[in-house]
């Protein structure tokens, strides 16, 4: 049986990450502050930009998730009761954890705050989310390794006010809900602290001990393989079959990834989910969510293990992404049919361009002229970051994309 109240959960890494996520149909983000979280980006949240998404989020109706989900050492262990301290009364709707340590605190320092067991406590049969409930868990984020058929089992054999979370777009990674060590052993940047120099995506070749210099084919083609890389999750064609198998939450990969990366998913999967939800048993994936998932960069998507080991493929040739589309304005605001723009790419006068709204609608045109700040007619965005105006088909609203397709050759040069 479907949740009564699926939820969509986008990564939020900043504060426009964040914008765009709630804008294009997340009902809930998860997010990292400049501690405790397996995510390493300056772009993470502090105590005042937290306060500053926990706000925004709730005034659009949605809720906010803290990764607190590294293993910590014994010097961050004493610096995490303080910090739960300086942010339990900001309004922050659930703790993603993943070391028992950690779930103490928590308890102890922020007791009012709900704990999600992270997919990397590898949360894989129903005794161990059993486990977790009895911990104090109101979700637990299963590991990415298991099939349709594991989860639902899971579901038939927890309590229900169990929550039961699962990935659904994004990177999969080579090791066993994430818990990898090449990383930290090959370039001295631990996982852990999200530094992962992703060595699973490295090309590879083979070397006999006693043959130095002389590298032999593994099998894929003449200058190595990449034998350890992982295709790109895609469940948008059966997100009916996931949630009917008991999940609550849909979680999209990507706290690391663009404005442009999170805006597009979101629009993609929320057409997707209220399609579920409007017939839930006779879903068909969207042609408009299939179109979108090829406008974002990915890697060659596969369905994971939902459907057995077996499915969850690797590109061994290699692990260079998808780019079809690129990103080149963001709408500031539109009136009478023309709209304020901040350059993100270029293009120039000529070129077909394609923009992406909030409410997931595309609408394909090209513009009559282009001005700059001063008012003067131009040819070509010049420079990113860069404001200008165009005129466009219809009013739309601020925060729509503009962008067309990467391979197009520019109509003046």
């Amino acid at each position: 049986m479907i949740s009564t109240f699926p939820e969509l959960l986008l990564p939020a890494g900043d504060m426009e990450r964040l914008r765009f996520a709630l804008s294009y149909g997340a009902d809930a983000v998860y997010l990292g502050a400049d501690r405790f979280g397996m995510r390493s980006s300056p772009k993470n949240f502090d105590l005042e930009q937290l306060a500053e998404a926990v706000q925004l989020t709730h005034a659009a109706g949605k809720k906010l998730y803290l990764t607190l989900n590294t293993v910590p050492t014994n010097a961050e262990a004493r610096e995490l009761p303080q910090f739960l301290t300086e942010i339990r009364d900001l309004g922050i709707d659930a703790f993603i954890v993943a070391d028992i340590g950690v779930i103490s605190m928590c308890k102890k320092y922020a007791p009012g705050i709900e704990l999600h067991l992270s997919t990397q406590v590898g949360i894989m049969n129903y005794a161990t989310a059993n486990a977790a409930y009895e911990m104090g868990a109101k979700r637990v984020v299963l590991a990415r390794e298991l099939t349709l058929q594991e989860i639902a089992e899971i579901r038939e054999n927890t309590p229900p006010e169990l929550e039961l979370e699962a990935f659904v777009h994004g990177a999969m990674c080579l090791s066993f809900s994430g818990r990898c060590l090449l990383s930290q052993y090959m370039a001295g940047r631990d996982g852990n602290r999200g530094e992962c120099a992703q060595p699973c995506r490295w090309e590879y070749s083979l070397v006999e001990k006693r043959r130095s210099g002389h590298y032999y084919d593994i099998g894929e083609n003449e200058d190595g393989a990449f034998i350890l890389n992982a295709d790109d999750l895609c469940a948008a064609p059966f997100l009916d079959l996931i949630l009917a198998a008991g999940v609550t939450s849909l979680k999209i990969e990507g706290r690391a990834k663009s404005f442009y990366y999170v805006a597009s998913l979101a629009a993609a999967y929320r057409r997707a989910l209220d399609a579920v939800l409007a017939d839930p048993y006779h879903y068909t994936c969207p042609e408009e969510t299939l179109e979108e998932l090829g406008k974002t960069s990915h890697r060659h998507y596969s369905p994971g293990f939902y459907f057995g080991k077996e499915h969850a493929t690797q590109n061994t040739a290699t692990s260079s992404y998808v780019r079809d589309w690129e990103v080149l304005a963001v709408v500031d605001s539109c009136e009478n049919g023309i709209a304020s723009c901040t350059q993100r790419g270029r293009f120039f006068l000529g070129n077909e361009v394609e923009l992406l709204l909030p409410s997931g609608e595309t609408c394909t045109f090209v513009p009559g002229w282009l001005k700059n700040e001063a008012g003067e007619e131009i040819q070509a965005t010049p420079y990113s970051m860069m404001h200008f105006t165009m005129p466009v088909p219809h009013d739309v609203p601020p925060l729509s994309i503009l962008r067309k397709r990467a391979e197009e050759i520019p109509a003046q040069a």
